[in-house]
């Protein structure tokens, strides 16, 4: 019998979007799959939609929005408790192929030290254009080298690879794992908890895979009401400071991180100000002075 996956689906709000999330899950083609929607203190009519429509769904209602981190973590904790060795976090804006969960286990399954394996991610809206493969640290700066961003999928990405950086919006982890490294850092409200996960993960000695044949679509940044949003741009801004404040050492180079980010932050600034987004440029320098500041 194959091993018992917990598939965790977060949600806050958005009861369309976790239907047809949970739809493409209970459509999984592996055999030993439960499921559990964390619900992020939604205040639509998630929790009735998804009883009424997937009664074989368990349901973890929070009392209010801890944030994406938070959310993760009450539904790792609840997953550990029920002595699940394989974990699959999804967020809600997202569709499986059905194959997803049976090739994520297979490549997990070829050796002992991976500790986290993802799927290869295309846009939603461009169903065969990538949004991520995962990527490779420059350890110079910090920052994140992604090749296949955009591309569209012709078959140049199809071997599994060790990666250095997963975004959370679907990995597959181990118990091993998360009983090693401990969960997420809950500092990271929104963004950059998984950079700070992965990065704790390769330091203890795991590596981290992409399972190319595992296929899955999503909705980029819905959480946070979209790309450039004054939300999305503030909370990209501050997580993005503690998280450099967190790794930034000799080793990073910390005399080419902080130019680097600097004339990221103008870069950015002056975009925002060609589309006219003024409330976005003032929630992003909001978000950097907090961050700075290690407001939480």
């Amino acid at each position: 019998m194959s091993k018992p996956v917990c598939v965790i689906v977060t949600a806050w709000n958005q009861a369309q979007k976790t239907m047809a999330c949970l739809e493409s899950v209970v459509a999984q083609d592996y055999d030993n799959v439960s499921t559990l929607l964390v619900d992020n203190g939604s205040e639509d009519d998630t929790i009735e939609q998804v009883s009424a429509a997937f009664p074989q769904v368990e349901i973890l209602s929070l009392p209010r929005n801890l944030g994406p981190t938070g959310g993760y973590n009450a539904g790792f904790r609840h997953a550990l408790s029920n002595s699940f060795s394989l974990i699959f976090l999804l967020n809600n804006d997202t569709r499986l192929a059905p194959g997803c969960v049976r090739e994520l286990v297979a490549e997990a399954e070829t050796a002992p030290e991976i500790g986290l394996v993802m799927p290869k991610i295309y846009y939603a809206h461009d169903p065969k254009r990538i949004w991520s493969i995962g990527g490779w640290d420059n350890p110079w700066n910090l920052e994140v080298l992604r090749p296949a961003n955009d591309q569209i999928d012709e078959g140049q990405w199809e071997e599994p690879l060790d990666i250095d950086d997963a975004p959370f919006c679907a990995v597959l982890l181990k118990r091993e794992l998360l009983d090693t490294i401990g969960l997420p850092n809950e500092a990271f409200f929104l963004y950059y908890e998984d950079r700070d996960f992965c990065r704790r993960a390769r330091l203890a000695g795991f590596r981290l895979r992409l399972a190319p044949a595992a296929h899955m679509w999503h909705v980029v940044s819905a959480s946070s009401g979209g790309s450039d949003s004054p939300a999305e741009r503030y909370w990209m801004a501050r997580s993005g400071v503690l998280f450099f404040r967190k790794n930034m050492d000799m080793r990073s180079r910390w005399f080419i991180v902080i130019p680097w980010r600097a004339a990221s932050a103008f870069r950015t600034t002056w975009r925002l100000l060609r589309k006219g987004r003024f409330s976005s440029i003032k929630a992003y320098w909001l978000g950097l002075w907090h961050g700075i500041r290690g407001q939480t």
